[in-house]
């Protein structure tokens, strides 16, 4: 029988207005990839950060190889081998890839930069990285600065590791390299907690697998023994049914057309958006969707092509100029491009729509608090106030302000970058449905989604991009993963190629 490493008993943190944690008690086994789930605010990131030492519990117990803590400071939790990479980079960007690996470990007046390099190059090596230790963490991919993450913490000798959403910014590539370094790490008797909203990676990769809701333990289960929809149904306390709701058909009045559009990295994109449509955009991370949303958006310069809105040609420089022409974008960068943080939640839902509820520089508060409490009630916000500042929310309910502030400017034509990102399931169907009744209802969607199950069983047609052209375009009876990763990975080589 495996050794218990690590142990939580009776573990409790209580917040203002909400009981984070209640009462949790689990065991994690050396060497074993220990799988956590639960929708947004179950618990999950408030329980690795007790690990951690991070935060304190208010009451129970932490196991570490034996020896129990009623409280762990954060250099307890590494000295007892603990790591933990979080979905927020902790990377110095003007250092090179070898340099933050090893950041903080080597003493002395001089850094001995070719050790420095030798030593990553041989762990990059090891795990079959394919990344120059001397290449600055700014100039690389977030894909890539993910990798960088992982392999810092694993350069620790880590014991316990703990990752938090490590594949959201990774390609299907990627990913493989990932689990390699996680198959790799189990060899060497390292325990992993893996933590992730994407089913297929919980049972490709974990040996066990438990859930959490509303704050308490539910149940550990062997991987192998469950399946998805009983996870679902743990985690949500119910049975989910219909995925992705079927809609309407939309209509063929064109709404947003572009005409050989060059910006932002982006060359010679042309393609329609109707009525009642959601449009889905494809392509590998770095294709230029993103870079193409914010041309869009006006967030980006438009270097030449046109964007006609209902037949007329628009000329879009400003963020503010497209909420105006009827444009709103949910930016797939939800904490630094999406809502401000320190602000409060009504705050951040009116700050799109704020000309229309103002009487020169005097906000209507009646208005505002309309608006608010009505995006609320309609988006499920799981919140004790609405005065709650943005920061203290879980990530699926900081999506969902983000989704209040765009909508709330009452824009019919809507662009939604990864609008499910570290978004648990329970709340990705709250999404799916609002997307569906918001077309209904008259409005358009561009949907930019890395996830391939969402685009393809959301999408009415999909627009494919590679290195930053557009490469192909199906219509729904043409939905295929194979197809859409065929035209993703064309090379263009500087020419507009179509297959």
């Amino acid at each position: 029988m495996s050794k218990t490493i690590l142990s939580l008993k009776d573990i409790s943190k209580a917040y203002p207005g909400v009981l984070a944690l209640d009462r949790v008690s689990m065991d994690f086994t050396e060497g074993e990839v220990h799988a956590i789930v639960g929708e947004n605010g179950a618990g999950k990131s408030t329980l690795i950060k007790t690990i951690a030492g991070a935060h304190q519990p208010d009451s129970g117990l932490v196991g570490i190889d034996g020896k129990e803590y009623s409280s762990l400071t954060p250099k307890e939790s590494r000295d007892a081998g603990v790591e933990v990479i979080y979905q927020e980079f902790n990377l110095v960007d003007s250092l090179s890839a070898g340099e933050n690996i090893f950041l903080g470990e080597r003493k002395g007046r001089f850094v001995d930069q070719k050790q420095i390099k030798k030593d990553a190059r041989a762990l990059f090596d090891r795990f079959k990285v394919d990344i120059d230790p001397s290449t600055l963490v700014r100039d690389l991919p977030s894909s890539m600065q993910q990798i960088v993450e992982i392999l810092k913490a694993v350069s620790k000798n880590a014991r316990i590791l703990i990752m938090d959403e490590p594949t959201a910014p990774l390609t299907l590539t990627e990913v493989d390299t990932l689990f390699g370094i996680i198959k790799e790490l189990k060899k060497q008797n390292v325990t992993v907690i893996y933590i992730s909203h994407r089913m297929e990676e919980i049972f490709t990769i974990s040996d066990r697998v438990s859930v959490l809701r509303d704050g308490q333990y539910i149940s550990t289960l062997q991987t192998e023994e469950t399946d998805k929809d009983e996870l679902i149904a743990l985690m949500v306390g119910r049975t989910l049914s219909e995925v992705f709701p079927e809609r309407a058909q939309p209509s063929q009045d064109v709404v947003l057309e572009l005409d050989r559009v060059t910006g932002n990295g982006d060359h010679d994109i042309s393609f329609s958006l109707n009525k009642g449509e959601i449009l889905g955009l494809a392509g590998l991370v770095g294709a230029g969707r993103s870079e193409l949303a914010k041309v869009i958006y006006g967030a980006e310069k438009l270097e030449s092509g046109t964007i006609k809105i209902n037949g007329e040609v628009c000329s879009i420089t400003s963020p503010s100029e497209a909420i105006r022409a009827g444009i709103g974008l949910i930016p797939e960068n939800r904490k630094e491009e999406g809502c401000f943080l320190g602000m409060s939640i009504d705050w951040n839902v009116v700050i799109n729509s704020v000309r229309r509820i103002s009487s020169g520089l005097i906000v209507n508060k009646k208005q505002e608090k309309r608006i608010s409490l009505d995006f609320e009630k309609r988006l499920q916000i799981k919140t004790p106030s609405l005065a709650q500042k943005v920061k203290n929310l879980s990530g699926g309910n900081q999506q969902k302000v983000v989704i209040a502030k765009t909508l709330a400017a009452d824009t019919p034509i809507l662009i939604f970058d990864e609008p499910t990102r570290g978004i648990d399931v329970g709340a990705k169907q709250e999404i799916y449905r609002l997307m569906n009744s918001l077309v209904e209802d008259g409005h358009s969607i561009i949907m930019i989604s890395s996830d391939m199950e969402e685009l393809l069983g959301m999408s009415d047609r999909i627009i494919v991009l590679s290195e930053g052209r557009m490469t192909g375009e199906l219509s729904k009876n043409e939905f295929s993963q194979h197809r859409v990763l065929e035209l993703a990975s064309v090379h263009v080589s500087g020419q507009k190629e179509i297959i």
